[in-house]
């Protein structure tokens, strides 16, 4: 590419939470390298990450129903829960570890301990909601969970949802108050700030275009400052493509065996936010419901506390919409541009497989605002269209394979990490849970890119998270106390937070 490349150790393309958390754990890891950031847009966490664009939800499996799956036997398998929040544990921690060490002052900026519920209606759901309660509250993870049908209990744990209610089915709710809304824009901000203290170069409006090997086996990357309107070249012997919906166009571009058959499939969502104040202060909960048939994962639909910019909100959503765009900034020739002959095949099958997803998705693009209102009366019979405004979250591009379970096409829904070989570049594609569980999916892209580090990098790391590498569900006392202490660094101890 270019016959003098500015040389570092590590390049980090995009900066979001995936970025910050692998450019603080190497900073504290490996002190001495010298790590460069480019992001196409003016400032950190301004995609993915950023506190409009996600749910906010410190994603444990505490209310959300799709990580619970009924077996054909009537079972409710909780493996999925179990693993999902054993990785949110590896996310407090690292906070936690950041916290004592004066790397995040604030923790309130961006966490706040919220009460996370699971609300069904109809008696087969509330059958399965009572089985999925019995499944997790003997487990050590999930202790303290409350279940109710009791229409006392519900008035008092959600009043806005059983205000003015006259359906006459079934309903019932799961409880737990360790629960957390969690600010990524302001997690991945606050990490930035204090990567730019330890020297780690962050190069804004800086676009990269395209990424080779090289002779010797590091990456050429070649990127556009869009400032200047000048090319740059770097050189670097680790490359992670942390772009959100904007990783797989590059690691396309890679040519890397890892990278082929592998395609993205586009969803955008929508929120509703209220803008009255007084309906905000009725409602002191994140309330998950159960996807309705035919719907994508992310698409459950929840009534949101949260707090952004030090203010509680009240959200719904998301409503599930579909542009051809990666990234909320990105262009409409995203889709068409990332099929290519190596998976043209993979993304047809994906299509002919997906039928009820295209059908979910034409109907909810196709919803006007009166539809989306009767959708959120469904959660609070007594909303008004007036008090509730429409924000447009962000872009979530589900990676679509080929898998032996799933055959040919197969939507994935879950967050991976795609690697050369020999380690020396990583991508992270696809969408939920993805930033709860940061710290989980960054230790490992150490172990897959940096084996001849890792142990004598395993003290440290367990410094920073104590339970790496231990099975908290088996060790109930070691969580217990893991949790707690936890809880007390990142001030989530107390029920209703305060806000300064």
């Amino acid at each position: 590419m270019s016959n003098n490349p500015k040389k570092s150790d590590v390049i980090l393309i995009g900066a979001g939470v995936m970025s910050a958390t692998l450019g603080t754990l190497l900073k504290e890891l490996a002190p001495e390298w010298e790590i460069k950031v480019f992001e196409k847009l003016a400032n950190a966490g301004e995609e993915s990450s950023n506190e409009w664009n996600n749910a906010g939800t410190g994603h444990a499996a505490l209310c959300e129903l799709n990580y619970t799956t009924e077996k054909a036997d009537g079972s409710v398998d909780i493996s999925k829960a179990i693993k999902i929040n054993e990785q949110f544990q590896l996310s407090r921690q690292f906070w936690s570890y950041l916290v004592k060490r004066s790397i995040i002052e604030r923790p309130q900026e961006f966490i706040m301990p919220i009460p996370h519920m699971s609300l069904v209606q109809g008696e087969d759901n509330v059958t399965f909601l009572k089985k999925r309660f019995k499944a997790l509250s003997t487990n050590p993870l999930f202790e303290g969970m409350e279940y109710t049908e009791e229409e006392s209990k519900l008035n008092e744990w959600i009043p806005l949802i059983m205000e003015g209610r006259t359906s006459k089915e079934p309903i019932a709710a799961t409880k737990i108050d360790s629960g957390t809304d969690v600010n990524f824009g302001a997690l991945t901000r606050i990490l930035f700030d204090q990567l730019e203290k330890q020297n780690v170069e962050l190069n804004y409006r800086h676009s990269v275009e395209d990424i080779k090997r090289a002779a010797d086996g590091s990456w050429e990357v070649k990127v556009q400052d869009l400032e200047n309107a000048k090319t740059e070249y770097h050189k670097a012997k680790f490359v992670f493509i942390g772009g959100g919906g904007g990783s797989l166009p590059l690691l396309q571009k890679t040519g890397i065996p890892e990278s082929k058959q592998i395609g993205g499939f586009p969803v955008s969502g929508l929120f509703l936010v209220c803008n009255k104040p007084e309906v905000v202060e009725k409602h002191h909960a994140k309330v998950y419901g159960k996807a309705k048939v035919g719907a994508p994962p992310m698409s459950v639909p929840h009534l949101d506390t949260r707090y952004i910019d030090q203010k509680k909100s009240l959200l719904f959503g998301p409503f599930a919409g579909f542009t051809p765009k990666f990234l909320k900034t990105g262009s409409n020739l995203d889709l068409f541009g990332s099929v290519k002959p190596n998976n043209v095949l993979t993304m047809l099958a994906a299509g002919v497989k997906e039928m009820s997803l295209t059908k979910y998705l034409i109907q909810q693009v196709l919803l006007s605002n009166e539809k989306r209102i009767e959708e959120l009366r469904e959660f609070i019979p007594t909303a008004k269209l007036e008090d509730w405004d429409i924000v447009v979250a962000g872009q979530r591009v589900q990676v679509i394979k080929d898998t032996e379970a799933g055959g040919k096409g197969t939507l994935q829904f879950g967050t991976e990490v795609v690697s050369a070989a020999d380690g020396s570049i990583a991508a992270l594609l696809g969408a939920s849970p993805g930033a709860s569980t940061a710290v989980h999916v960054m230790l490992e892209v150490l172990q897959k890119c940096f084996p001849e580090h890792i142990n004598e990098w395993e003290n440290k790391i367990k410094e920073m998270v104590p339970s790496y590498g231990i099975s908290l569900v088996e060790n109930p006392s070691f969580f217990k106390e893991i949790h707690a202490s936890t809880a007390e660094t990142l001030g989530l101890s107390e029920k209703e937070p305060v806000l300064h």
